[in-house]
């Protein structure tokens, strides 16, 4: 199991952003390996990070090499105040089952993942 944390500076958003951002969205989330998404914002740095779940780091190339990811990289500076991305492998994931999370058991409470 990976994770694909995108931390980015807010900059000026326009039309063509919100097309590709969906365009993106939409693609990762029909790749067989996908688990899902969080959203975090910091209020007071402005920053927000999007975690994205993955199976495999196959499941993440297939994004990652996806021509609309390519473009909103080249075209990233357009939009945005400066981005950190961050591949980790996620070795255990555990909690009580009180809130939703891509990577919870709808069964069990906790999930150890197997690396």
């Amino acid at each position: 199991m990976f994770t694909s944390t995108f931390t980015f500076a807010a900059g000026n958003y326009d039309d063509g952003f919100h097309a590709l951002d969906a365009r993106i969205a939409d693609m990762a989330r029909a790749v067989l390996g996908y688990r899902g998404e969080e959203t975090w914002e910091n209020p007071a740095t402005g920053l927000i990070s999007n975690v994205y779940y993955w199976d495999s780091l196959d499941a993440l190339q297939q994004l990652m090499n996806h021509p609309a990811h390519r473009e909103a990289k080249q075209a990233q500076g357009r939009w945005l105040g400066g981005y950190q991305v961050v591949i980790a492998q996620v070795i255990n994931t555990y909690g009580d089952g009180g809130i939703p999370h891509p990577l919870a058991s709808p069964r069990e409470p906790s999930c150890n993942v197997a690396t």
